[in-house]
This record gives structure tokens, sequence and C-alpha cells, in this order.
């Protein structure tokens, strides 16, 4: 990346265009699952290694703070360079994914809906990091946490379906 260029947008927008999309897809999230928790979720077979619930909320914060700050890099880029919206829209479709897991395993009770949606989400934040990676180095390690933490919840995932299904 040429960073001589200077991007013409305020950093206010900017970081605004960050931040609002994530913490939006943040609080859809945390709707549906606290919707559900109990007794749905509470009532269902986990495997041993299933986290406390109190875990989930850290790390999920800090998950998307390293989104925002991630994407806040990523739009400093000239929005002229074809790879930026490649990369930008890989990122707004895993936040969409991201958002949806809630609705489809949390909102519909459905292990089986939250797998079916969890697995592209990962083969998509994997794209993204690739995409990333290509423009700003940082950005891209920002988002390896959430490939490591989707992971392991595909995988928590698909033995909480096999448990109950």
């Amino acid at each position: 990346m040429d960073r001589t260029e200077k991007s013409a947008e305020p950093a206010w927008l900017r970081a605004a265009r960050a931040a609002i999309p994530v913490i939006a897809a943040s609080l859809l999230g945390q709707w549906a699952t606290w919707l559900n928790l109990a007794p749905w979720y509470a009532g269902l077979l986990k495997p041993s290694f299933n986290p406390p619930n109190w875990i989930f909320a850290p790390v999920w914060t800090s998950l998307y703070v390293l989104m925002a700050y991630s994407v806040w890099r990523i739009l400093k880029v000239p929005a002229r360079r074809i790879e930026r919206r490649i990369a930008l829209t890989l990122f707004f479709v895993q936040l969409a994914l991201n958002a949806s897991w809630s609705w489809l395993f949390f909102g519909l009770n459905s292990p089986l809906a939250g797998l079916v949606n969890v697995v592209p989400q990962f083969v998509v934040i994997i794209a993204t990091i690739d995409r990333f990676r290509r423009l700003d180095l940082v950005a891209a390690r920002c988002l390896m946490p959430l490939a490591a933490w989707v992971a392991f919840a595909s995988v928590l995932n698909f033995e909480i379906w096999r448990l109950n299904g």
C-alpha cells in the first residue's frame, strides 16, 4: 500500500464507518442470545470443553474491538483500489454471518442452523484475513483471534448439535 496517499474522508467519519456496523452486529447477536439463553440453552447437553457462559461476553467484546480496529485500518486505504472493495465486502459478509449466527442458533433454537452458518462464516473470515493482508498486515493480524475463536466455536457448535440431534 502506498502510505503517502491520504484518505479525503475525515477521521471521525472513518471511525464511525468502522465502529457502527460492528456495534450493531454485536447488539443484534446479544439480543438473540439473551432472549434464548435460559431455559433452552441451559437445557442442552454440552461437550466437556464447553466454556462457562461468563467467558463469552469478554471474548466477544475483545473480538469486536479488534474487528472495528481492523476494518478502520482498511478504510484508510484509498477507496479507488479494487482490492479494498473486495476486502471490505468480505469483511461485511462475515460480519453479517456473525450477527445472524445468534439468531439461527439461539433465536431458532437450532444448533443445526447455527452449524450451517458457522462453517461458511469461518471460510469468509479466512478469505477476509487474506485480503486484508494484501492491504495492511496489522489489520489482517487483528482478525486472527476471530478466526481462532470461530474455529473453536464451529467445533463446539458441531458437538452441541451432535449431542442434542
